[in-house]
């Protein structure tokens, strides 16, 4: 059985929970909404469900936690990995580029690691596997200009906007390449390095490791790579990680991080506008929602506008 269309009412509903908090600056409020709908939405699926990456373990979050049991639990065993909000300042200051997201795989298919950072490289199908974080970042400029036959000019590399990045943007610039920032929400960040009308080739920098494991997930069925090795902040998230079976200095290719080719589910709903999607609006009596699925099936996005009545 097709979980699709199941699947997208999880990202609906927890996108339409978050509506009432859009720009009213309470991102705790508005992560707890869409925590809560995805919550409910999960539990009303028939599969076996188990959330592998998450935000945090049961007795750090209150949220969709690591272990945490989705749907009725029967039907298929499937891995979760999870951000029911990201870009939870994006929402509550009513910027671009916040969703309600979620990806899915056969059990046992994707990457089982703490709630901490990772530093990672992404790349869409036109660039593939040409670049690694084995590479310098010049040798992965020169990689893609190599590949795809772009002047080093014209390639746009995606970042986020943080101290911790400023080495990345320095050597981007000075190699002769462009930096496009974001703010927050890598996930998205990743992800259009394979949508040709966003034109950006290549995401470099340390996010959280949830969002890594949703972009893996999503690039994998696109066709595009994704590298990925854990940063812990601390000794304990390091002897979490090690633990769950995780090494923190390896670096995880797209097929270590997402083990299968099959069952593959990324869905999506746009909170606020972004690079891909509009946002959750309200007309009249009816919430209007725009999402974006990607399943192994069928390997190329799919694009949904739906309207609930309130």
């Amino acid at each position: 059985m097709s979980l699709e269309q199941p699947f997208l009412k999880v990202t609906e509903a927890a996108a339409i929970a978050c509506y009432p908090w859009i720009g009213k600056n309470d991102k705790h409020a508005a992560d707890d909404a869409a925590t809560e709908a995805m919550r409910k939405a999960f539990h009303s699926i028939e599969f076996d469900g188990t959330v592998v990456i998450g935000e945090g373990e049961r007795d750090e979050a209150p949220m969709l936690f690591i272990g945490e049991k989705l749907g009725t639990g029967k039907g298929q065993k499937i891995d979760v990995a999870v951000d029911p909000l990201d870009g939870t300042n994006l929402a509550a200051s009513g910027a671009d580029n916040a969703i309600c997201v979620f990806a899915a795989g056969s059990d046992k298919s994707l990457f089982h690691a703490p709630d901490t950072y990772m530093e990672k490289i992404a790349v869409g199908p036109k660039v593939g596997r040409v670049v690694s974080l084995t590479k310098s970042i010049e040798e992965n400029l020169d990689a893609i200009a190599k590949k795809t036959g772009k002047k080093m000019s014209k390639i746009v590399v995606v970042v986020l906007e943080r101290p911790r990045h400023d080495d990345i943007v320095k050597r981007v610039k000075a190699k002769g390449a462009n930096i496009k920032f974001i703010q927050e929400g890598d996930v998205f960040g990743a992800i259009i390095t394979a949508f040709d009308q966003c034109n950006v080739d290549m995401l470099l920098g340390t996010g959280a490791a949830p969002e890594g494991v949703l972009a893996a997930t999503a690039l994998k069925i696109l066709g595009g790579y994704f590298e990925g090795r854990l940063k812990p902040r601390d000794d304990a998230d390091k002897a979490r990680a090690i633990k769950m079976g995780a090494n923190p200095d390896k670096i995880y290719t797209i097929d270590e991080l997402v083990k299968a080719n099959d069952n593959l589910y990324f869905v999506a709903t746009g909170v606020t506008d972004g690079y891909l999607m509009k946002g959750v609006k309200k007309v009249g009596n009816e919430f209007v929602t725009h999402s974006l699925i990607l399943t192994n099936k069928e390997k190329k996005a799919k694009f949904v506008e739906n309207k609930h009545n309130i």
